[in-house]
């Protein structure tokens, strides 16, 4: 693949191009993800858990406590969607940038994102084999060589 004249693929995190042809432990790579993504949520779930109970031997009261809840769970669905959505498309730089701190603080919603999303294929996988094919017909529609002179061209 590297010795084709034309665009190359963007790599992906932790796939690097083997998404392209599926080589180089693609499948491996595809299970690891999933399994990291599904502990890395489960750990931040239990972490998470650890500071309710904080807060509950804090007795800083049932407000706060739904608040903090409700907090987490909401910005853990809009991370997920967030998370979810970029698999499938670019996603504004500016907007991601104005949304920097509620997808840090739904950071479970991201991670369990990558581990459904890995179930199927490499997260952003699609997009880019989408823009990658794409890219490749655009380089073979304009470096194709035309045979003769058109304006030779017989007309029946």
């Amino acid at each position: 693949m590297s010795d084709e004249p034309g665009p190359r693929p963007e790599p992906l995190r932790f796939f690097g191009t083997s998404w392209v042809d599926h080589d180089d432990r693609y499948p491996a790579r595809r299970a690891g993800v999933a399994v990291g993504s599904l502990a890395a949520a489960v750990v931040s779930a239990l972490v998470l858990r650890l500071a309710y109970q904080g807060l509950q031997i804090a007795d800083t009261g049932s407000f706060v406590n739904v608040l903090v809840v409700t907090m987490f769970t909401v910005c853990s669905a809009l991370a997920f969607r967030n998370t979810w959505d970029g698999f499938g498309r670019r996603l504004d730089p500016d907007r991601q940038a104005s949304l920097r701190g509620l997808l840090a603080i739904g950071f479970v919603g991201s991670l369990l994102a990558y581990f459904v999303r890995s179930l199927t294929e490499a997260p952003g996988e699609k997009l880019h084999r989408e823009e990658y094919e794409q890219a490749r017909e655009e380089y073979t529609r304009r470096t194709a060589r035309r045979t003769g002179n058109p304006a030779r061209k017989r007309r029946g």
